[in-house]
């Protein structure tokens, strides 16, 4: 069994992996990129301290993972001139693409310089042996407690649709596992491991380092799309027949009431904004008649207003509605929505005053200068967050290399998209109209106003479409591009009043302070501008962004860039041919979605990674109508503590017992008490440190939980 991890060609390496590396029965990890220099490293054997101070042993072969056909005894003769500073070295050597393989003459050749060489031992060997020779030194070697970055800071960004489509499938596949775990544990649906181990294959496929990074050809993009696909409706599927196996027991309808089941994936009670749409009985052909809903919940009445259904079809018969609503935890909540015939469509006041457009809800205070389309301010409980001008999308020039190989940034501005004119924002729109306000409000109810803006570069246009909450501190923005542009990058301005401001990223299973230095950096599901002097953060989830960069309080968002396909940079020749058409990457419409709070730094640095998850892994809505049989199922786990995060829940690969993954992702110490109750009601005590990761092993029948590593092996 393998116990050094082997990643040659990856272009960064997060420190999150540490932990999971070691409590995979690994100790020792080869890579080769970034260069020393890159890092700012100034050796290539080290020892790589993980956030919950876990540790692997590290190395970076000196002259990279292969070797040109013919040539791995040139490369052997410079391994020896460039490490005769040390005692042991690791040399990799194979033909091709990616290491490839062996040749006979590199063979030969090798073995040549083995036998006649004296003042080394050379062996034909293995990684494992490697470390188990520089284990013996290991208390000698350098400690790094940063992530390996950057290199190919473009590939954070290249192919924008495979990155989302990955974090789609990966939330989806670990949200799925825990409704079809809840139903199963009750006996109400046998568990899917073929089917869930089938859409895993689909995700690891896709994560390779040139299909993920989006440095591949047009055929490979196509292909993970596919393979995105294909496990999106395996898991699909198993979310319908799990959801409607944990929505039994609901009683039947009453007459014309339309009951929106909502399931809580999450173990604890969350309020979130829900979103769900139904058919009226019958088509209403009249123009006149606009139904108006209602909601119940319990017996109380809450807010809740209807909106543009995704259809267009002119007549009221497809009804979307919009509330805002606590959730129980694990379980289906059940909200019954009843209808009122209105003689006419509502018609939403225009806020526009002094050329701005002006929102006040109970908790923000948001404004928008219809002129240049940017923001004037926003105050979340009474305080400044925004410098006036905010959200500005700024082009910024880049080249055709989809790595971005040979910068560390992305700095430089060539324009900005400016708010289109109302001619223009008709055309766009695709209207009947000759004319159309290109910033209005497009939606307005209790539950939250919706306001629309268009904009324009060159061939290129963006939809900005904010959601404000008439309750609440999250705001959503929807930002919707057609793009059209070459080797220019598309970034949203984000200028904060914070006053010597920190900027903190979510990475795997951690959080990092990311340079402030206008670097392109990398961040998974959130990231935040944090001011201990003002006591104030700004945080911002995303489910599919991962660039950005930040400097003097300004963060900037990147959202699309559009290099050729592998136009690899080399000396000065050419990547792009000068007498034909080549494709380039992201031409089209892309979607982005970002929820943007703020508040004191403990409670927004303790939420965020728990609002992140949640709008990462969104509890599911459905309309339809119980048949009232079976019995109400109970939520699989529960968890005491808010900022404690359950990963995972899945059957044990071995197919006895059930695996809990838990995670701290504060960076403080936490105890939380862990509630099953599916099966045999079982109570645990857990306690975690900073950033740990701990798996349980759960068995219902005789009510026993075991700690694992996460191969889910004990001792």
């Amino acid at each position: 069994r393998p116990t050094t991890a082997i990643n040659f060609d990856p272009f960064g390496h997060t420190r999150g992996l540490v932990q999971i590396l070691a409590k995979s029965g690994y100790d020792s990890y080869v890579h080769c990129r970034p260069l020393r220099h890159e890092c700012g490293q100034q050796v290539d054997d080290y020892v790589w301290v993980g956030y919950d101070g876990s540790e692997i042993i590290c190395t970076r072969p000196r002259l990279f993972y292969n070797s040109q056909l013919g040539k791995a005894g040139d490369k052997l003769r410079t391994q020896l001139e460039e490490t005769s500073d040390l005692d042991i070295s690791l040399m990799l050597w194979g033909v091709g693409n990616h290491g490839g393989g062996p040749s006979r003459k590199d063979i030969r050749d090798i073995n040549g310089i083995i036998a006649c060489q004296k003042n080394w031992t050379i062996l034909h060997s293995t990684p494992e042996a490697y470390f188990q020779d520089l284990k013996q030194r290991k208390g000698e070697l350098p400690r790094w407690v940063k992530d390996l970055n950057p290199w190919a800071v473009g590939c954070y960004t290249s192919m924008i649709r495979i990155k989302q489509g990955y974090r789609a499938l990966e939330n989806t596949l670990l949200m799925v596992e825990k409704m079809a775990s809840a139903a199963a544990a009750q006996e109400l649906m046998p568990y899917p491991g073929d089917q869930f181990k089938a859409a895993e294959e689909d995700l690891l496929w896709t994560a390779f380092h040139d299909v993920l990074p989006g440095s591949s050809t047009p055929p490979v993009e196509r292909h993970a799309l596919q393979k995105i696909g294909h496990g999106m409706e395996l898991l699909s599927r198993i979310r319908a027949q799990a959801f409607f196996c944990l929505a039994s027991g609901q009683p039947k309808a009453k007459a014309n009431t339309f009951p929106v089941f909502v399931y809580n994936p999450h173990p604890w009670e969350i309020e979130t904004t829900v979103v769900a749409e139904f058919n009226l009985p019958d088509i209403i052909f009249c123009p006149d008649t606009f139904w108006i809903p209602s909601l119940l919940h319990k017996g109380k009445k809450l807010p809740i207003q209807a909106e543009r259904p995704d259809s267009n079809m002119p007549m009221d018969w497809r009804k979307r509605v919009c509330f805002r609503a606590k959730l129980a935890p694990g379980i289906v909540n059940r909200f019954d929505v009843t209808l009122t015939r209105k003689s006419k469509r509502p018609v939403f006041k225009n806020r526009e005053k002094d050329g701005v457009i002006h929102f006040r809800g109970k908790n923000i205070d948001w404004a928008i200068n219809v002129r240049s389309g940017l923001i004037e301010h926003l105050r979340v409980n009474g305080r400044d967050i925004l410098r006036k001008g905010a959200f500005k999308a700024l082009v910024m020039h880049d080249t055709s290399d989809p790595w971005g190989m040979t910068t560390d940034r992305f700095d430089t501005i060539v324009g900005r998209f400016r708010i289109l004119s109302h001619t223009k924002s008709a055309e766009v729109s695709g209207i009947s109209a000759k004319r159309l306000k290109p910033i209005r409000v497009i939606e307005d109810g209790p539950v939250r106003t919706v306001v629309e803006a268009l904009y324009g570069y060159n061939d290129s246009f963006l939809i900005l479409t904010w959601k404000l909450p008439k309750e609440g501190t999250e705001v959503e923005l929807n930002a919707r591009v057609l793009w059209n542009e070459k080797d220019k990058m598309l970034k949203l301005s984000v200028p904060t009043l914070l006053q010597n401001a920190a900027y903190i990223g979510d990475v795997a299973y951690g959080r990092d302070v990311l340079p402030a230095t206008g670097r392109e950096v990398v961040a998974q599901k959130w990231s935040a501008v944090v001011s201990e002097h003002d006591d104030l953060v700004l945080t911002i989830v995303n489910d599919g962004t991962y660039a950005s960069s930040f400097t003097k309080g300004q963060m900037r968002i990147t959202l699309l860039r559009c290099p050729a396909y592998v136009a690899h940079p080399w000396k000065d020749w050419a990547t792009v041919p000068d007498n034909m058409f080549r494709p380039r990457i992201d031409q089209g419409e892309r979607l982005f979605s970002f929820w943007m709070n703020a508040g004191p730094v403990d409670e927004r640095m303790c939420a965020v990674a728990r609002q992140a998850q949640i709008h990462n892994e969104k509890p599911m809505a459905q309309w339809f109508s119980p048949s009232g049989c079976g019995t109400r199922p109970k939520p699989f786990a529960l968890l005491s503590n808010r900022n404690v995060q359950i990963t995972t829940i899945k059957q044990a690969e071995n197919g006895k017992g059930w695996i809990i993954r838990l995670f701290e992702p504060t960076g403080r110490r936490q105890k939380t008490q862990l509630r099953i109750l599916a099966g045999k009601s079982i109570r645990k005590t857990v306690t975690l440190q900073p950033f740990e990761i701990k798996t349980l092993k759960i068995d219902t029948t005789f009510r026993s939980v075991v700690e694992t590593n996460l191969m889910e092996e004990t001792g």
